[in-house]
């Protein structure tokens, strides 16, 4: 039987990476061979002495830049605020773009956990994109290398012009990596990397949401659209 062929159309370029999808479809996909590591989210990301399992330095602390990672202090906002129970007490609490509302600011499980969720990052031009998606919005994701697969989350927002392959520590295990170091990015899987985002997928209230539920419904959405062979025939003729 001869391969499928690919009917994908161009739907974008952004930092030299182009996007393709399916006519009729919000759907669409790329592949990276870059991966960089988010740690936020995780309640023992970064400590006041530098224990965290990230460094001080990539949450923008003690320069500027921190506030929009870690939790402030409710009673000093010049500080963030350190766990002062639980077992990642003497942390700090480290936060994603994506956050269950109903829980307060100062509690880690307000926000998405890296080491235990599967996430994407979108660079903040990216997700400014007409037709990218938001958070909240789900993902399925294969290493081209390893045939590994991933369903994933839209979950936190990067810099601005940042390239595309930023992920949870979560995602890059489950893609084939092995303890997993945001400091220095040992353990990380190699790609490339086949991304299938889905915007409008995301569910209402965005987060919480169960993983068998994220599976169910990212893996729905990618066999609405034809399932692997179909986009596969597009980045591997």
């Amino acid at each position: 039987m001869p391969p499928m062929p690919c009917d994908a159309v161009d739907f974008l370029v952004y930092e030299g990476t182009p996007l393709r999808k399916f006519t009729g479809s919000d759907a669409y996909f790329y592949v990276v061979d870059r991966m960089a590591i988010d740690a936020d989210g995780a309640p023992n990301a970064y400590h006041p002495e530098d224990k965290g399992i990230d460094a001080l330095a990539n949450a923008g602390f003690p320069n500027g830049g921190w506030k929009s990672i870690l939790a402030l202090d409710p009673l000093d906002s010049s500080r963030p605020f350190v766990q002062t129970a639980g077992p990642f007490a003497g942390f700090f609490v480290s936060k994603t773009t994506l956050q269950d509302p109903t829980r307060t600011e100062t509690d880690p499980s307000r926000y998405v956990d890296s080491t235990k969720i599967p996430y994407l990052v979108f660079p903040g031009a990216f997700h400014a994109l007409n037709g990218t998606g938001t958070m909240g919005d789900l993902a399925v994701v294969r290493n081209l290398r390893n045939s590994k697969i991933s369903t994933a989350i839209v979950a936190d927002g990067g810099p601005k012009h940042a390239p595309l392959g930023e992920v949870s520590i979560r995602l890059a295990e489950n893609l084939g990596g092995a303890n997993v170091n945001p400091r220095n990015g040992s353990g990380m899987p190699k790609g490339p990397f086949l991304y299938v985002v889905f915007p409008k997928s995301r569910l209402t209230p965005r987060w919480p949401i169960a993983m068998a539920t994220m599976d169910d419904l990212a893996n729905t959405a990618l066999r609405n659209i034809g399932g692997w062979e179909r986009v596969l025939a597009c980045v591997t003729s």
